[in-house]
């Protein structure tokens, strides 16, 4: 690495990596179907992943560290209302999270839909130390925003 503000950028993509891994290892080795607020939690740690990889270009690294909190913040912020969702502090967003196929007949859609298990935004389907992984993922997602908001605070030349 060729300054800190490197290794910063590099721990806060490899953070936001981590938790996308484990979420994908809820999802499908433990078989923890994520509704859609999980998944708008997933977005904002790609876009911390995807703006720590530019940082690695020509892009000043203090911009790069800025866009890397905006993202974390913005998962932080998801979580946490999901979190005040799974707690009934207020109600979720309505529907549920379903793919379903392009090129079957109606009926066959309607079937696939019946089918489809309804992720429920309000219930908690892991926790750890009264904790959901919501609540968890608003920890972390502060904790990569606080390690670049302390890169973005430094007095180093770039």
């Amino acid at each position: 690495m060729a300054n800190r503000l490197d290794q910063i950028i590099l721990l806060c993509a490899l953070g936001s990596a981590g938790l996308l891994i484990g979420a994908f290892l809820f999802e499908y080795v433990a078989g923890l179907a994520p509704c859609k607020l999980c998944i708008w939690q997933r977005w904002a740690h790609v876009a911390v992943i995807v703006v720590a990889l530019l940082g690695f270009t020509k892009i000043p690294r203090k911009f790069v560290l800025a866009l890397v909190a905006d993202a974390a913040l913005i998962s932080a912020l998801i979580a946490g209302y999901h979190a005040g969702v799974e707690w009934k502090f207020w109600d979720g967003p309505s529907g549920c999270t379903a793919a379903l196929g392009g090129s079957m007949s109606a009926s066959d859609m309607v079937d696939q839909l019946l089918a489809t298990p309804v992720i429920r935004c309000d219930e908690v389907a892991w926790s750890l130390f009264g904790l959901s992984m919501a609540g968890w993922n608003m920890v972390a997602s502060i904790g990569i925003a606080a390690l670049a908001i302390i890169g973005i605070s430094r007095r180093q030349s770039v």
